[in-house]
């Protein structure tokens, strides 16, 4: 018997079982993948929550890395013995996992297997941020909140091999150390950031604001902006934004606002790997360093989950099963 956990109704933390189950089974283009860690992400929370509607039961995970078993009709790509990861896994919070051939990823040599799963999203997320979103420029002044969370950490070092300015928003001393080991030109606390944003720009705001927290920071990331700008929401980890009148938009210099989801940024396999590729390759040279904050047994899904909603963490949060 192999082990997963599940979420048999919508809930909190404590909603996360881990059971016994049967290894799945690879159908059609599909591989079936031995997990070798998973990443916790807060979609993963979105969905145990109910904010996200999902069929019940239910085993969380998009995330993860590891190696290939077996693969099924018609796969052609990989074989077993390969390392792959994915950001577009089902169910990864278990032993062994499938995963479509068009959604895995192949690990270089030199990754190690935490760093493979602690890559895909939020690597993939701070690329299509920074590339496709908003394509930064050499000089550009960005606002970053969560500097010292997982996409953060991998963002601020990005936007700076890129030459970019970069401002972000921390809660704590340490996670201020941590942003300005990755490069950030300023830390701030959320408390009156806009204002302090504001003063750096002498005025002028940032041209981009990245905002993976919501509701508790959008007021104020609209307010940094400069004419123009654009205010990117790609998460909410303090809720979700309330419905506003757009017309804010226009009173506040025509500001662009965007919501994105990295589905719509992996649209073929040439785009996948464009953006795995670049971000895998500057892991394994290292020139872009990865933050593993925390590893859980995968029986401890719901503590990971409590200290990840509990802004407990910085860097990647991982399951290992």
């Amino acid at each position: 018997m192999t082990h997963a956990i599940v979420a048999r109704q919508a809930g909190g933390p404590e909603v996360l079982e881990y059971t016994e189950s049967e290894p799945p089974v690879p159908g059609p283009g599909q591989l079936l993948v031995k997990v070798g860690a998973a990443g916790v992400n807060f979609i993963d929370t979105y969905k145990r929550s109910g904010t996200y509607k999902v069929s019940y039961p239910f085993t969380p995970g998009s995330e993860a890395a590891g190696t290939v078993e077996a693969v099924g009709e018609g796969v052609t790509g990989f074989a077993a013995g390969n390392r792959v990861a994915t950001a577009e896994g089902v169910s990864c919070y278990a032993d062994y996992a499938l995963v479509d051939e068009d959604a895995a990823l192949p690990v270089p040599k030199g990754l190690d297997v935490f760093t493979a799963a602690a890559l895909p999203l939020q690597g993939v997320t701070a690329h299509y941020l920074m590339n496709s979103t908003f394509k930064v420029e050499p000089g550009h002044k960005v606002l970053l909140h969560a500097g010292a969370g997982g996409v953060g950490l991998l963002l601020i070092q990005l936007l700076k091999a890129r030459g970019a300015e970069v401002i972000t928003t921390v809660s704590t001393d340490e996670k201020e150390q941590l942003a300005l080991d990755a490069g950030a030109d300023h830390v701030l606390r959320y408390d009156g950031f806009a204002e302090r944003v504001r003063d750096i720009t002498s005025g002028t705001g940032v041209d981009v604001a990245y905002d993976g927290v919501g509701k508790d920071t959008f007021d104020g990331s609209l307010s940094a902006l400069r004419i123009r700008g654009m205010l990117v929401l790609f998460g909410a980890a303090s809720g979700p934004v309330p419905p506003f009148d757009p017309q804010r938009l226009n009173a506040a210099g025509s500001l662009f606002l965007t919501r994105p989801t990295m589905g719509h940024y992996l649209r073929d396999a040439a785009e996948r790997r464009w953006r795995s590729d670049e971000v895998f390759a500057a892991a394994a040279d290292g020139s872009l360093k990865v933050r593993i904050g925390a590893r859980y047994p995968l029986s401890q899904a719901g503590q990971a989950h409590r200290d990840l909603e509990g802004r407990k963490t910085t860097g990647k949060v991982l399951l290992v099963p």
